[in-house]
This record gives C-alpha cells, structure tokens and sequence, in this order.
C-alpha cells in the first residue's frame, strides 16, 4: 500500500525428459492499489515432458497487468495452461508457443471477466514448426459495464509441417449493452495436410431461458448468475487444484 510501485516478476520452469508437474501461479495485490505487475514465465519441455499451468489474475481493480507466457515443446512433450483474468483496470497476457518437434500437444483454456471500465488483452501465437503435432485453443469472457475484452489468436502452419491438428475457439457473453469484445481467431497455414478450424460466438443471456428460470420463482438476479455460472463452468469443474478451484468458483 501507498505509493504506486512495480515488480517484475520471471519464472523460469525446465521441465526434463520424460518428467511430469504442475504449476500455479497466482498474481494479486492490496485492494485498491495502484501498481504494475509485470511477469514473464518460460516453460521450456524436453521430449516426453509434461507440464500443468496454472495462472490466476486477481489483481486490484486499480492496477496494470502485463504478462508474457514463452513456451517450447520437445518430442512428444505436452503442455496444458489454464489462465483465469479477474482483477486490473487493464490486463494483458501475451502467449508464444512453438513446437520444436514432431508429437507435441498443446492445450490453452482461459476465462476472464471484466466490468466497469476494465480491459482483459489476450494475445496468443501458436507455431506449429513440425508435423504431427496438435494444439487446442479455448477462452471465454463474461463482460459487463463498459468492459472491453480482445481475444487476438494466430495459428501459424509451417510448410512441411504436415498432418497438423489445430482448433480455435473463442465464446464471449455480454451481460451488459455497453461491454464490448473484439475477437480475432486467425490461422495461417502454409502446409497442405492439416486438419485446422477456428471460431468465435458472442451473444447475451438467452431471453427465454432467463424468463423459464423466473417463472420457476427465481429471482432475476439470481437467474442472471446461474446462466452466468453455466457459461464459465466448464473452465472451472475440471481443476485438480482444490484451492485454486475455489479461488476461481468464488469469483
């Protein structure tokens, strides 16, 4: 507390041949602060490795996030990250991974929520520099206020980088006329035997479920957060972590 400050944060994490962990990473700071955290997290597999991420936003609603996420994969090397942005006037997160050779598998989930004034920023680049590698892709956002979110993907398709399996999708909800989100999936493949897609949705409450919930005596608020729970709750039900899975239910 007090005076604006900044910390800059860097992680480091080898992952050796054929070893498996997990790691949580969890950003925040005193309420109604004002402050920048600045992070970077390299996450560097050897072949058959395989790593668990975690990453939880929950910085003061006052403060400036920014974040870099480098990873690189090996042969056969497995690299999941889960990210959760609640917190920070203005949140970015830049994420880079390339596949260093063939069999690798990427996963990268994340949900954020803004309101007010906020801005959530993703910005992700997978580079599929090998072939028979695979890597999936799926955020969602809960907007409401004047909330701004960017959800920014590329998927870049080497030549020769053949039999690559690559899925976007990116599902925002609105919960308020004035939010607004800009979604921009984009995949740039430069081989001839891939199988990729992409996609992007965002809509608000569905009206009818909303007035099926309220005839049932369920007050409009509380109908509002159900349908809210269900659209972010499949981020949240699979987390092994107990105390980062209530962290997250909470919020």
């Amino acid at each position: 507390a007090g005076d604006a400050t900044a910390s800059y944060s860097r992680v480091l994490v080898a992952a050796g041949r054929g070893s498996e962990s997990r790691v949580v990473e969890t950003f925040a700071g005193p309420a109604d602060s004002v402050y920048l955290a600045s992070a970077v997290t390299e996450v560097l597999l050897e072949d058959n490795a395989l790593v668990d991420h975690y990453k939880l936003q929950l910085e003061s609603e006052q403060a400036f996030h920014l974040a870099t996420l480098s990873v690189r994969l090996g042969r056969d090397a497995r690299f999941v990250d889960h990210s959760f942005s609640f917190g920070a006037a203005i949140s970015r997160n830049d994420i880079d991974v390339r596949f260093d050779a063939e069999g690798g598998e990427c996963v990268l989930d994340g949900l954020f929520m803004v309101d007010g004034a906020r801005l959530s920023d993703t910005h992700s680049r997978v580079d599929h520099a090998t072939p028979h590698c695979s890597s999936r892709e799926h955020y969602k956002g809960v907007l409401d206020g004047s909330g701004r979110g960017v959800f920014n993907a590329l998927v870049r398709v080497r030549p020769g980088a053949q039999k690559t399996d690559a899925v976007q999708m990116n599902r925002n909800l609105l919960l308020s006329p004035q939010a607004l989100v800009h979604s921009v999936p984009q995949l740039e493949i430069l081989a001839d035997d891939v199988k990729c897609r992409h996609g992007s949705t965002t809509g608000q409450l569905d009206p009818a479920a909303l007035f099926y919930l309220r005839s049932r005596g369920i007050g409009e608020a509380e109908a509002r957060g159900l349908l809210t729970w269900a659209f972010a709750s499949d981020l949240v039900h699979g987390l092994p972590v107990p105390s980062l899975r209530a962290a997250v239910e909470a919020q």
